[in-house]
């Protein structure tokens, strides 16, 4: 059985030019993992941060749980990426330096049931490279 997506995010391939692409596990509570196997997630607003050694996935909506309780999870709260240290250190060195940027890419479980997220390590485009991504896109269309 394949990995099961749940989530994509269209627009940051839209946006951004990805270089390099990095999977990554995250650290949820069990309402969370319940809801992202409903399907109730977006990665519109999300990005990922390194701050003080730690990967951070910021601004990702995960929808309460329907059978949670008052104690169920903040929608939008940051969670922690799970990366090897080596993988934290090179990608705090690439998106300091060279002026990349970190974007959520696809949300999906694995097939031992584990949520995990492919993170992108993009450049921003400018509105004249997304115009001529469209204009090659319809090209190849005709």
């Amino acid at each position: 059985m394949p990995d099961k997506t749940i989530a994509l995010n269209r627009r940051a391939r839209h946006e951004f030019s990805i270089e390099d692409s990095i999977e990554a596990g995250i650290a949820l509570t069990g309402t969370e993992i319940k809801s992202i196997r409903a399907g109730k997630v977006s990665l519109a607003d999300a990005y990922a941060r390194i701050e003080k050694g730690e990967a951070w996935l910021i601004g990702a909506h995960i929808a309460p749980w329907e059978g949670g309780n008052r104690f169920t999870h903040e929608p939008k709260r940051d969670r922690k990426l799970l990366l090897h240290r080596a993988q934290i250190d090179q990608l705090l060195g690439r998106t300091r330096s060279k002026g990349l940027t970190l974007v959520p890419l696809k949300l999906y479980i694995t097939e031992r049931g584990k949520a995990k997220l492919e993170l992108g390590l993009g450049r921003g485009k400018q509105l004249h490279d997304r115009r001529r991504d469209i204009a090659a896109r319809e090209a190849r269309r005709e």
